[in-house]
Order: structure tokens, then sequence, then C-alpha cells
């Protein structure tokens, strides 16, 4: 063969298949008649083609570098020996798949929602659940196949999957391919289908399996169980099975990332003088010490009582915010008590001022104030 192949593509010689496909794909872009119908350009695309036969086939191109004639004489492209018109759809879009399809596929995967509550996502949980899925039918163990029966080679394409034909063209002869319409491009058919999964090598069934949750998870976080999805086509490898966790909101904790907040309202006279409350946590009953003159939206903070960090050790914390009650309604006695005690330390005419941006209070409460924080 007088004429350098490579050069024809513009690549070297040493040339990975990928860079010979590269260079055919974008040459064919220009040169395609369909883009330049120029006669000499046609010549041309029919040049590149024929380099692109020989140098994409590896035991054609093994036989050119050896100084042989891969295409054994004929006369380029369309020379008479029927170049697959698939081999440049394979330029521009890429490889396809050829030769007979698999009965045998991958199952799809599965999600669920599992939902916990706050004291599961804390210290995680082992659940049994129910789902309803496909496993491998027990009948034909996934081959599709009624008992004491087998495929067979399909007569259309004789169990190549795909049917061809040739039609001439100006570039020559030019051969297509399509799945076979009588098999479905598996190359086999099956003439007795199996009675239990109508030749799916498949069945649906419930079935239980134990899901263990680890401490830490919360709301949107996913649990992959692998090979726990649906089983493929033909008794295929199975899908996995997604768990969403959603949780159940709480009604004393609300949750911040791994930290819990919660409040605890007081009364003012508990508030002023201090005192203790026995709080129920995740983890049992807590005694929080309040301190005297303790204000409203001030926090006591538990440490480690939090939720659970699911990457890491350790848990969060827990806020407890102290809201400080003022009483609305007074009878004559408690109202004469605080009007004695607002007498006693000065305090019976309130007034308030405004000072620098900040609002500046005197009278009985924000004196009270001033007095436990030293003021």
């Amino acid at each position: 063969m007088a004429t350098d192949l490579y050069a024809v593509l513009g690549v070297a010689h040493d040339a990975t298949p990928e860079e010979i496909k590269r260079a055919y794909r974008k040459l064919a872009r220009e040169l395609h008649p369909d883009v330049n119908p120029d006669p000499a350009t046609q010549d041309r695309f029919k040049e590149v083609t024929a380099a692109y036969e020989v140098l994409s086939d590896a035991d054609k191109r093994q036989m050119y570098d050896l100084g042989g004639d891969p295409r054994g004489g004929a006369a380029g492209f369309g020379g008479g020996q029927g170049f697959g018109f698939g081999d440049i759809m394979d330029a521009f879009f890429g490889t396809q798949a050829r030769g007979p399809r698999s009965r045998r596929s991958r199952g799809k995967d599965a999600l669920i929602r599992l939902q916990v509550d706050l004291a599961e996502a804390t210290f995680g949980v082992t659940r049994e659940l129910t789902v309803d899925t496909a496993v491998v039918c027990g009948s034909c163990s996934g081959a599709g196949t009624a008992p004491d029966t087998q495929v067979v080679t399909c007569t259309m394409c004789q169990g190549r999957g795909e049917v061809q034909s040739v039609q001439r063209s100006f570039l020559g002869q030019v051969m297509t391919s399509r799945p076979c319409p009588q098999c479905q491009g598996f190359g086999t058919l099956i003439p007795h289908p199996c009675p239990e999964c109508s030749g799916d090598g498949r069945v649906r069934t419930r079935r239980t399996i134990t899901v263990k949750v680890p401490p830490g998870v919360d709301t949107g976080t996913r649990i992959q169980l692998s090979g726990e999805g649906e089983v493929g086509p033909g008794g295929g490898t199975p899908g996995d099975l997604f768990l969403e966790v959603v949780e159940t909101p709480h009604e004393i904790f609300s949750r911040q990332g791994d930290d819990l907040h919660c409040t605890v309202t007081l009364p003012m006279t508990s508030a002023a003088l201090g005192t203790a409350v026995d709080l129920e946590t995740l983890d049992g009953l807590e005694r929080i010490e309040v301190k005297p003159g303790t204000q409203s939206g001030q926090t006591v903070t538990l440490r480690q009582k939090g939720v659970a960090h699911l990457r890491g050790s350790g848990r969060g914390d827990l806020h407890v915010h102290v809201d400080v009650a003022t009483p609305t309604k007074l009878d004559a006695q408690q109202e004469e008590l605080i009007r004695q005690l607002a007498t006693l330390r000065g305090e019976s005419a309130a007034t308030t001022t405004v000072q620098a941006g900040r609002v500046e209070q005197s009278g009985l409460f924000s004196r009270l104030r001033d007095a436990f924080n030293g003021r």
C-alpha cells in the first residue's frame, strides 16, 4: 500500500485508538457529503474513511504496519468489500454495542423512607423492615424457561442479535445493522416461558430485612444496603436499597445539627431567688441549677447531652433556654406585697431612660435584676 494511512488521518504512527477515532471524527465532519458536496471532497472523504477502516481495526492495523495489505487488494472504500455503516456511526457517536444482548442485567436500585424518633436518631436503632421487591424465580432459577426446556437460537439473525442490510450509494456498498425484530436483540428465543415468571427470570415477593440505623442520623441521611434492591431481569445482579431517614419532631427538644435546644419557663420569683429544675433528657432525669438573678433568654448548657456525631466520637450539647414569666394578673394582696417590696428597694416610681441607643429601666424588676447581678 503506497499511501500512508496515518498521514491520511493526520496522526502519528504510534497513535492510540482514541486518537485515531478523534482524528477521523474531525475529518468526517468536515468532509461528509452532506456538509461539503464538492466531488473532490467526496473523494477525500472516501480516502479518509478507507484509512480509518484499517487503522481502527487492531488486526488490520497490525497487518498494515507489517507491510501487508489488510484490504485484500480491494480498490479502496466500497470496492466490493462492504464497509460497515456502523463503523462510521461509531466514529461520530462512540462505540456501539455489537452482538446479542444478554438477558441478564443489573436490577434497579430502590428507595424507601424510614421514620425514626429523636432518641433513635441519637442512639441508633435496629429495625425489621418488610419490603416488596423482585427476587430470582425459584422455578427457573432466573433462566426464564419452563422446566425441561431451554432457549433456542433465533432463526432470523442466527444468534447474532442483529440483522444487516446492504444498500448501494455513492460511497459504494453501505451495510447497516439493527436489532433483530424477532428476538429483540437477544439472539435467542424462549419458546416455552416459565409459568411462574413468564420468562422474566424473577418474581415479586415480600421479604423482611434487618436494618441497623447508626447513631447520629438526621432527616435526609441515606443508608445504602448493597445488594438489597431488586434482582435484575434474567436473574441479574440485584441493585441496592437506599433508606432515607426522616426524623419525627420531638415534643420538647428541637435539633440544630447535633445540638439540642429546649425552653424552661420559670416564675419571676424563682428566677430572682434561684432554683433547681428537674428536666427529663434523652439520658434520663437531669437536675439543672438556676442561679439567683437569672434573666430571661439566658442559657444553661449540658455538655455531651445532645445527638451523637454520625462521623466521629462524642455527642453534641443540650442548651436549656430560660424564659422568665412576669405575672399578668395579681390579686390585691399580691399587688400590695410587691408595692411594699418596691418601697423597701426605693423603686416605687418606675422610670425608663434611653442612653446611647440602649434602654435603662429604673423600677422594681430592673433593680431586682441589678441587685442580683451586683450592679
